[in-house]
């Protein structure tokens, strides 16, 4: 069973500092480097990692990160055969300051990632097809994104929709075609207008999205684990327990792998449960893709957390 992303790629250019520099003030960095990221990719290789077939629909530029980019691709078997570069455009890049406590500052530049057009969902149609899950994010032009949620809709392919960066802008009706809607909460609180700041609250956003036709909402909250609310049912996932030295792409780990354990085993808190392992690992590193546990790595830290 495949799984298609599409969706953004990324340069991170990654800062560490004990403290993220306030308005007007310089700072000297802790630590620097340069990754492979952007959204999209890290969810692609995030299911890849976790034992998945995934194939990627994106962009990138004509330049030399364009080219990292693609062997990073390649390194982890992502099929990259809809993955083309953009002549005379810059690939995207992201600029990461992450502090002591492991939070992170991020500050993105589309660049190439702004070419996947809707044409381009339509010269991936019939691979599209032959997929289990199609993934999908918003660092990508919003009518890609509802163009391949209509062509997945009317294909019977089921849809995760990961609404980051949260856009307003996103049509209601459109996302409610989705079959699983995947926000952190910030994201759920821009998209609901309602306040995410205890339990009780986020229960109530994620209320508001399902009586608006959502059809499975899962909330990913870090430390706190992650929420699944469907029409009947409403389920919290614990987290484990882990000390983050860097959380930067800990949401799409946990979508990464939450897709690659869903298509093979279509349980939902199961596949939960895998995801947030899968993100606690990734924090204990610096980094996203390259902190990403392999699948025996993943199995082993559940078998010693039961």
């Amino acid at each position: 069973m495949r799984i298609a992303v599409i969706g953004s790629v990324m340069i991170d250019l990654v800062s560490y500092a004990d403290k993220i520099p306030e308005a007007g003030e310089t700072k000297e960095a802790d630590d620097f480097f340069i990754n492979c990221g952007g959204k999209g990719a890290n969810q692609a290789i995030a299911a890849a990692k976790s034992g998945a077939d995934v194939m990627m629909i994106a962009k990138v530029g004509d330049d030399m990160f364009g080219k990292t980019a693609m062997r990073n691709f390649s390194q982890y078997n992502v099929d990259t055969a809809y993955v083309t570069k953009v002549p005379g455009v810059g690939s995207g890049m992201a600029a990461i300051l992450v502090d002591a406590s492991a939070q992170n500052r991020i500050l993105i530049y589309k660049g190439a990632n702004l070419h996947l057009q809707p044409a381009d969902i339509e010269k991936s149609a019939e691979a599209l097809k032959k997929c289990s899950l199609l993934i999908l994010q918003l660092e990508i032009p919003l009518e890609t994104v509802c163009t391949a949620i209509e062509f997945a809709g009317a294909n019977n392919i089921p849809i995760l929709l990961n609404p980051a960066p949260a856009c307003k802008e996103l049509p209601v009706e459109t996302a409610c075609k989705c079959d699983f809607f995947v926000p952190n909460e910030t994201e759920l609180a821009i998209l609901t207008g309602m306040p995410v700041s205890t339990d009780d609250e986020i229960l109530a956003a994620s209320e508001k999205l399902i009586k608006q036709g959502m059809k499975n909402v899962i909330v990913t909250m870090g430390e706190k684990g992650s929420l699944w609310m469907d029409a009947k049912h409403c389920e919290k996932i614990a987290p484990f327990k882990v000390v983050p030295v860097d959380t930067t792409g800990a949401g799409d780990a946990f979508i990464g792998s939450f897709a690659a354990s869903y298509v093979e085993k279509r349980d939902i808190p199961l596949s939960m449960r895998r995801g947030s392992a899968f993100a606690a690992m990734s924090v204990m590193k610096k980094g996203a893709q390259i902190s990403f546990p392999v699948k025996e790595e993943l199995e082993d830290f559940i078998q010693a957390d039961n």
